[in-house]
């Protein structure tokens, strides 16, 4: 192969992986669920339940997922669950979450998320989340049961910080 031909290669490689980023990185800054959300509590309806004191989630990308943290202080004290997930309907494994233990996302639109989560591979809770069209309020509607058994029916507002 001659050294022109090489150099035309590697710049046509090289050209294909800049515009992959670039696709990558642009998608990225367009998922509207990606930043930090802290939750309204007066907005926000737990019925059944009690609500947390205080909660905030912090979602950023991972590949083509998203990685999810969430802080949620309670009566009896702070819990936190992390997870990574993309969006292929398979169960991915959750820490810290005594209600689940695994969770499968599927993307409806560009700014809903559902979520199936499972404990021990039974379905416990479906949750869905939404984005609003200026991105600056997300709406969680989960209906399922928690680890103790108990209905749960909650309708959670989260502020984009």
């Amino acid at each position: 192969m001659n050294r022109h031909k090489a150099f035309r290669i590697v710049g046509v490689v090289v050209g294909v992986a800049v515009v992959m980023a670039a696709t990558q990185i642009g998608l990225a800054q367009t998922d509207p669920h990606v930043g930090t959300w802290t939750l309204n509590l007066e907005k926000s309806k737990y019925a059944p339940g009690t609500a947390p004191k205080s909660q905030t989630s912090v979602f950023a990308t991972a590949g083509q997922g998203l990685k999810v943290a969430t802080t949620a202080v309670t009566a009896t004290g702070t819990n936190n669950t992390e997870y990574t997930a993309t969006f292929d309907g398979k169960d991915h494994p959750v820490q810290g979450n005594p209600d689940w233990d695994t969770t499968a996302l599927k993307r409806i639109d560009d700014r809903t998320i559902e979520f199936t989560r499972k404990k021990g591979g039974k379905v416990v809770q479906t949750a869905r989340s939404v984005v609003s069209a200026d991105g600056k309020t997300r709406t969680v509607t989960v209906t399922g049961v928690n680890a103790q058994g108990q209905k749960v029916n909650t309708v959670a507002l989260y502020i984009k910080k």
